[in-house]
């Protein structure tokens, strides 16, 4: 159905692919041999999506958070998509603002600057003020995008559905990579969520035992004004991170004041993997600000990250096997991420490990580049069929932006350093919580329940044995084999004691046949067993095992 309800779109689409020269699409409508589809380039598949649309650079920015999916070719050229696009006229944005407010514009505003301070594909951003004097950022909607983003999603789905039949789209797992950007895509269009993703960040990062909370900014929530096509909250003045100037800053060394502020995002950072399992998985050099104040403010919560508690310590144990080149140890933990129970060869699996790693045998800890290592991590996992966790993408994506950003705002930045105190704490926090009084009465009183139960369970085993009540429940790989072999062996058995009796019975008939009737029944018989005597020879013979 919606291939005839999208069919100018699907021309636009197609016209975009052969416009950008995507050879396998000038293939098939020449005639030519069209082999099994393959991605466009990196930078012919960024173009395509630039040239047909906003929807389609989300859907870039989107797999940009897939290294478990795309090279890292594809990762670094779409990380580069930017949501820009020309704003839409004051005159339309008004209409919405004032159908989302709940009192009219005049009541709840002084002023709204009519000039957008950026806009994208879904929304744009204008600076106001309340009607009590504080300052605002408004975040607006704009018309009609929710209609544009519900026909684009049903075609991207409708095609994912057809490419997903094919082994190209099996390999690239094309349909679930559709249908996680289409729920990405539906919950950014209800500005509460981001609202509430926001507040959830602001109240973690308030208080924290690594930095000085003070130092860092998330912006309140105006919550009476929000809405799900308005977000209001609180107006930061700053500058981008890599924009600011350090020179004037109370009189402090810049250079002090770069490694202030390094040391203060990677904590920030590392508390929201590690510890919250709740994290900002967009830290690129524009959602991270410096303020006139000298704080540092987190912006743009639109997209998020979790990790389960169990997950968390999976991967502190990552780092801990990356840092020790630890082959075997990434195997298993890789293992232990897994999706899917499907088999792999551990053997393989480490191998590959072990190859990928040996590069960074010569390399000095503070030279290396952990999310880069990570990236092949998940590359790895990949090239073995391991289907990992979406979240997956977007926390190797968060570490590799993070490092990218230090990196470019502090040259001199030492990472295994910054981590080093962090992995150790955190090592010490999941083997005693954070409270070791606490934690060592817990275990205490497991083992005191432990002691109290084993000699029963013990007693219940043996009464178990010795009434010939226990069952043991045995799974043995490969018996289905044999299974098959023993029935096919008896039945070929029972075929011969069968055909045997035949004949036996058809001789004495023969012998004793005064009438015809006899004669035609021994004929039968010596007929039948004759038939099926023939089908064991051929049977036996054609199943290779005669000798």
């Amino acid at each position: 159905m919606f291939l005839t309800q999208t069919v100018p779109r699907q021309r636009e689409i197609l016209e975009v692919f052969l416009r950008n020269g995507w050879d396998y699409m000038r293939r098939l409508l020449t005639g030519g041999k069209a082999d099994e589809p393959q991605l466009p380039t990196p930078a012919v598949l960024k173009n395509i999506l630039i040239d047909l649309g906003p929807v389609y650079v989300k859907l870039g920015q989107l797999m940009s958070t897939r290294p478990d999916l795309l090279s890292g070719s594809y990762i670094e050229e779409l990380s580069t998509l930017q949501d820009e696009v020309p704003p839409v006229p004051w005159t339309e944005i008004e209409i919405v603002l004032r159908q989302q407010l709940k009192r009219p514009l005049e009541e709840t505003f002084t002023k709204v600057n009519p000039v957008p301070v950026a806009a994208g594909s879904i929304a744009q951003i204008h600076r106001a003020t309340l009607i009590d004097g504080r300052e605002v950022a408004i975040k607006i909607q704009r018309p009609g995008i929710d209609v544009t983003i519900a026909q684009d999603t049903a075609l991207i789905l409708g095609i994912a559905d057809l490419v997903a039949r094919t082994e190209f789209g099996q390999n690239y797992e094309i349909k679930s990579t559709a249908e996680e950007f289409t729920k990405a895509l539906e919950a950014e269009l209800d500005f509460t969520r981001e609202a509430t993703h926001t507040d959830q960040l602001r109240r973690n990062l308030s208080r924290s035992r690594w930095y000085d909370p003070t130092q860092l900014v998330v912006a309140e929530i105006y919550w009476h004004l929000t809405t799900e096509k308005l977000l209001v909250m609180e107006w930061l003045d700053g500058v981008p991170i890599l924009s600011a100037s350090l020179n004037n800053n109370n009189g402090k060394d810049p250079t002090e004041v770069r490694k202030a502020i390094t040391t203060l995002l990677f904590r920030a950072f590392f508390q929201q993997l590690y510890v919250d399992g709740f994290f900002h998985a967009d830290p690129h050099p524009g959602n991270i600000f410096y303020l006139n104040d000298g704080r540092v403010a987190l912006l743009d919560c639109g997209m998020v990250g979790r990790l389960d508690p169990r997950t968390q310590q999976i991967l502190t144990e990552m780092l801990l096997a990356i840092v020790d080149l630890d082959a075997g140890r990434c195997a298993q933990l890789t293992l232990q991420l897994a999706d899917s129970a499907q088999p792999v060869i551990l053997s393989r699996l480490e191998s590959d490990y072990d190859r990928m790693l040996r590069k960074y045998y010569n390399v000095s800890l503070t030279e290396m580049n952990f999310s880069q290592i990570f990236y092949e991590i998940l590359q790895v996992a990949r090239n073995n069929k391991i289907r990992l966790p979406s979240n997956m993408g977007l926390y190797a994506k968060t570490i590799a932006n993070l490092e990218g950003v230090a990196q470019t705002f502090n040259p001199e930045v030492n990472l295994f350093e910054e981590i080093q105190p962090l992995i150790t704490d955190l090592f010490r926090r999941q083997l005693l919580g954070d409270n070791p009084v606490r934690s060592l009465l817990r275990t205490a009183l497991d083992l005191k329940s432990l002691s109290l139960q084993s000699p029963r369970q013990i007693e219940l085993l043996l009464d178990r044995v010795t009434s010939e009540t226990l069952r043991w429940n045995f799974t043995l790989h490969g018996l289905d084999g044999v299974r098959r072999t023993m029935d096919d062996a008896a039945n070929r058995l029972s075929f011969s004691i069968l055909v045997g009796s035949m004949i036996m019975g058809a001789a004495i008939i023969s012998n004793n046949a005064h009438t015809s009737q006899l004669s035609l029944l021994s004929n039968l018989l010596f007929a039948a067993a004759s038939l099926l005597g023939l089908w064991l020879i051929i049977s036996i013979l054609r199943s290779g095992r005669l000798k």
